[in-house]
């Protein structure tokens, strides 16, 4: 039987070449074999990180990201399974909602944020597309949310997110949650008009961001 370190190189050599079927066996190899969830989040953390650094450089493509984070997302059913078996708990960074706003039915972005958030130890939660502002608050309210991100793959939707951080304002809710924005379309220059408190301008970024606003950077 392969050993710790031979199984920890395979999930990262599955992740590094996307290998999205891969990359969900592995990670259940290595729950299967009694590793640490915790062990196992940071081989795919690192491997990410990895990942997204060539993704600034221009290295890897958004397709191949996608397919590693569609493995990674498979996999992590099998972390949280040895997570309830075992009673161990993974130190969380903060909790995380996000969406894509309403109007807006695109969802590749959104997830490769998510993916690079919850491997850094965020705990995310995922509301889907077209979701409206109304809905981002009662979502953030019910679960104790640290940070709203609110994405907005075309032009024509970036003013529901003026809408949210309005709406989030109205309510008297502005020092409560962190707000950030993303998506193609989106800037830095648009976050700071609108109001809200980060901005990124893809997973990378939008991972460090959230880091920051919350002082963990």
């Amino acid at each position: 039987m392969a050993n710790k370190d031979e199984l920890s190189d395979n999930l990262r050599e599955k992740i590094k070449t996307f290998d999205e079927d891969g990359i969900e066996a592995a990670i259940k190899e290595m729950c299967d074999a009694g590793i640490s969830a915790v062990e196992t989040v940071a081989v795919i953390g690192e491997t990410m990180n990895y990942l997204g650094k060539l993704f600034e450089k221009m290295e890897v493509a958004l397709p191949e990201l996608v397919l590693a984070g569609d493995g990674v997302k498979r996999g992590m059913v099998h972390i949280e399974k040895a997570l309830e078996e075992t009673g161990e708990e993974i130190e969380k960074m903060g909790t995380v909602i996000h969406g894509t706003v309403q109007g807006d039915i695109h969802s590749v972005g959104k997830d490769m944020v998510e993916m690079f958030l919850m491997t850094s130890g965020f705990d995310v939660t995922d509301l889907g597309t077209d979701v409206a502002p109304r809905v981002f608050i009662e979502e953030a309210e019910r679960l104790g949310a640290d940070i709203i991100c609110a994405s907005a793959l075309m032009s024509t939707s970036m003013p529901v997110q003026r809408d949210l951080v309005d709406f989030i304002e109205a309510k008297g809710l502005a020092d409560k949650y962190k707000i950030m924005v993303g998506g193609g379309p989106v800037t830095m220059a648009w976050a700071e008009r609108i109001g809200a408190d980060g901005w990124g301008k893809d997973a990378v970024e939008a991972r460090t961001m959230a880091m920051k606003l919350l002082g963990k950077d």
